[in-house]
């Protein structure tokens, strides 16, 4: 995370609190699902109406025989079954006349996404079946792999032109936690609610031959070698910073920074802290100093990335040397 931070953590001191993290998502989310997905009556009837779940609903359904006669039931009463998520209910009123008077008579709350067929003002008869598929937002964890980079790095200590992997390299884990709402099996909505790099790729790293007798001291800087580009967002990096006078070891700063920062997920970002992007800058909306595209433009996020090592660190290879250190920026 970068220096701006309130909070600088180190890895290992991220991963203890790693527990703590997952709490504060829960309750937050209980906090949103309390005050925004809440069911209420979309009638606007002035009768209370009662909170009915999918589950709640059949407890006291009574099921009628179509062969009951209409003397038993008295009058013009009428009666219409209504599936919620496919468990039945039958609803028992006079005069119905659209699914949503049989709804209301019913005392059966739509929830904000739920979907109705047929529609609220279909007329009805004692043939109609209504459905109604109830959607619900939960907490869904997934995890996916940070592509590894190659990086080449050049030893005297092997011949000219020969080869040597001195580190196999291994995908690196983003977790990212969203809410999700579903209607039936379909997904309505789905917002990120955190996303971090749970474990960070190990490069694989490709050792080069140069013959040379000399010492094989390196600086920091050419000993950071030169990475391969994975991917589109890196490869324009890459031809950016060439074309803007960089160093290759420029670029191996950059993709070892952001690869630890946000797994080169370009919406990533820190539930806790509030830090955004790839470069995780706190707040994200600082990078509108870049371009007003900040929260979707990889381009735009990587160009203030390279201002900020600049401007704070004299360099992306200075702000390279400060993580490695300190495991912040």
């Amino acid at each position: 995370m970068a220096n701006h931070r309130k909070a600088k953590l180190s890895m290992i001191h991220r991963a203890k609190q790693h527990g703590l993290k997952i709490g504060a998502v829960a309750t937050t989310f209980g906090v949103l699902v309390t005050a925004g997905l809440v069911s209420h009556s979309i009638y606007g009837s002035e009768h209370k109406v009662k909170q009915v779940s999918a589950y709640s609903i059949t407890d006291d359904a009574q099921e009628v025989s179509r062969g009951t006669s209409r003397s038993q039931l008295q009058g013009n009463t009428s009666f219409i079954k209504v599936y919620i998520n496919g468990k039945a209910r039958t609803v028992f009123g006079t005069d119905f006349t659209t699914v949503k008077s049989v709804l209301e008579t019913g005392d059966i709350t739509l929830e904000p996404n739920d979907t109705v067929t047929p529609s609220l003002t279909t007329k009805v008869n004692e043939s109609t079946v209504i459905r109604i598929e109830r959607s619900g937002a939960t907490l869904e964890t997934t995890d996916e792999p940070i592509t590894f980079n190659t990086v080449y790095k050049k030893t005297s200590s092997l011949a000219k032109g020969t080869q040597k992997v001195e580190t196999e390299g291994k995908n690196g884990v983003m977790e990212t936690t969203s809410i999700v709402t579903r209607s039936g099996n379909t997904v309505v909505s789905s917002n990120i609610f955190a996303s971090y790099v749970k474990t960070a790729p190990v490069d694989k790293v490709i050792l080069v031959g140069t013959g040379s007798s000399t010492s094989s001291s390196t600086s920091t800087s050419s000993s950071l070698g030169t990475t391969v580009a994975s991917g589109e967002m890196q490869q324009w990096a890459h031809d950016y910073l060439i074309s803007n006078g960089y160093t290759e070891a420029d670029f191996s700063a950059l993709v070892y920074i952001i690869s630890r920062e946000s797994g080169w997920r370009v919406n990533a970002t820190n539930a806790s802290s509030g830090a955004y992007g790839l470069p995780q800058a706190l707040p994200g909306s600082k990078m509108a100093s870049a371009g007003a595209d900040w929260a979707t433009n990889y381009q735009t996020q990587i160009k203030w990335f390279i201002s900020y090592c600049n401007g704070r660190y004299g360099s992306i290879t200075g702000a390279y040397n400060h993580w490695v250190s300190k495991h912040w920026y």
